[in-house]
């Protein structure tokens, strides 16, 4: 997948005067928010159920060397292999050696954001083998030759009609007159066409929400039942998961998954929550012959023990961009690579680099919604404003911005001259407003005033207006320190 995070101005640009993404846009926040806060009314303990889950992560965050040893013995007892990659390269590398020993031509995927951070799919057709995506959000999108706009929902810039368009294109072996305009005729023709080529698969690949150090278990919740056909049907079942997403105990698991599915798609539980535990024993009826599972750090380790450590509590539940409204203005794919929105803006950089990544810290508003309604209590405006501190430490930011953050940090350390200042531009700016109270353009403020208008201050500073209605402020003397 080709990064644009550097990109994410021009993006932004595209998306907000693309009419087709900015009428799907609208669905995020009909089909995400209202369900989320229905099924939380619901749940007088979900607040404690949160603390909870952010003690388990952390917890596990703290001994996550011990508890990925106790997994990995797990797997292998189970019959299963563990496989550690230190990169997108390395992991890429060791799904094509299991491929080629298995003669693999045909892999079925259900959803997993780790094999879009690797770049999975175009590494399979570049090497002979078909990718098939089952998902049905992945299986519109991979049909467009796009990438996932929403950790969840893969395909939500897309339209109905855009969906019909692309069906008719590719699945030319059906009546051309067929009735495709209702959203159940759509899932119908892709059950079909996609039902078979489970059986056909040399490899089934999945992701995980969950590794149960306590058991060796790789855990996937889905709507769809997908994910069971993926890693049933094929000989080989292989996952791709990141090492952060281990927990201790099946307990531990549960717990967490109380507040996952309501964050997500305002569901009590999704409709498949498969467990998976090694290859297909003697007493099984149906099963892979092979268990793999792809340990991927990419850069992980590096974050903890570091202000963004936080970050790796993430359950990937999409609940902050669900809220986001710079996510709701421009669309996942604005963000430039696979995590969106705001969780986007803090793991994206500690990923690839805050000198690729260093726009998306700045795409928020900062109203604090994203925080507020992560499950796992995540600092993410807290973490954006690091990553800002850092872009400014590396001279990352335009020569403009620096320049104009210089005079402000030369005002604010002198109060006097601070004060002096803004009382002189206060009514200047008012009396250049004129009657209308606002700037329709604006020197310096181009990137505002282009899409809005800029209100004009009302002529006072904030001193003036306070010794107005209050009299002088007073100024406290330091306490006195205990000796």
């Amino acid at each position: 997948m080709q990064i644009t995070s550097q990109n994410f101005r021009s993006n932004t640009v595209h998306a907000l005067a693309d009419k087709d993404l900015q009428r799907a846009l609208g669905n995020v926040e009909k089909g995400f928010i209202g369900k989320r806060q229905t099924v939380v009314d619901k749940l007088p303990e979900f607040d404690a159920l949160r603390d909870s889950a952010v003690a388990i992560k952390q917890h596990t965050l703290k001994h996550l060397d011990l508890y990925i040893e106790a997994y990995v013995e797990k797997v292998e007892a189970s019959g299963g292999h563990v496989h550690f990659a230190e990169d997108a390269e390395h992991a890429r590398r060791i799904f094509l050696e299991i491929a080629r020993r298995r003669k693999a031509k045909t892999v079925t995927k259900g959803k997993t954001m780790i094999s879009e951070e690797i770049g999975l799919n175009a590494f399979l057709e570049a090497n002979g083998i078909t990718p098939v995506e089952t998902d049905l959000g992945e299986y519109i999108i991979q049909l467009r030759g796009e990438h996932p706009s929403h950790i969840i929902a893969p395909a939500i810039h897309t339209n109905r009609d855009q969906i019909e368009t692309d069906f008719r294109r590719v699945h030319t072996h059906l009546d051309v007159g067929r009735d495709l305009t209702a959203p159940e005729l759509l899932l119908a023709e892709a059950r079909g066409v996609l039902r078979k080529r489970y059986a056909e698969a040399d490899i089934g690949v999945t992701g995980a929400n969950f590794l149960i150090a306590e058991t060796g278990s790789s855990v996937i919740v889905t709507n769809e039942g997908n994910g069971d056909l993926t890693q049933l049907l094929g000989k080989c079942h292989v996952v791709f998961a990141s090492i952060e997403k281990m927990v201790p105990t099946l307990n531990d698991a549960a717990q967490v998954l109380r507040v996952l599915a309501r964050s997500a798609t305002g569901q009590e539980a999704t409709v498949y929550t498969t467990f998976s535990t090694g290859p297909k024993r003697p007493s099984d009826p149906d099963g892979p012959e092979e268990y793999h599972v792809v340990l991927l750090d990419n850069g992980r380790t590096n974050m903890l023990g570091t202000e963004f450590e936080d970050m790796l509590r993430c359950i990937r539940c999409g609940a902050c961009m669900n809220h986001c409204p710079v996510y709701h203005a421009v669309g996942g794919h604005s963000y430039g690579w696979v995590y969106p929105g705001p969780m986007g803006a803090v793991l994206t950089p500690a990923l690839i680099g805050v000198e690729d990544g260093k726009a998306l810290p700045n795409a928020s508003t900062f109203c604090g919604r994203c925080e507020e309604v992560c499950p796992m209590k995540i600092p993410l405006p807290k973490m954006m404003r690091h990553w800002r501190e850092k872009e400014f430490e590396k001279h990352l930011q335009p020569k403009g911005a620096r320049f104009g953050l210089g005079i402000w940090a030369f005002l604010a350390r002198r109060p006097a001259l601070y004060r002096l200042a803004a009382s002189v531009a206060m009514p200047a700016l008012k009396l250049l407003a004129g009657r209308k109270g606002r700037f329709s353009s604006l020197p310096l403020a181009g990137g505002w005033t282009e899409y809005r208008d800029l209100p004009a201050p009302e002529g006072r500073t904030f001193m003036q207006a306070y010794r107005q209605a209050n009299g002088r402020p007073r100024v406290h003397a330091k306490p006195e320190t205990s000796r």
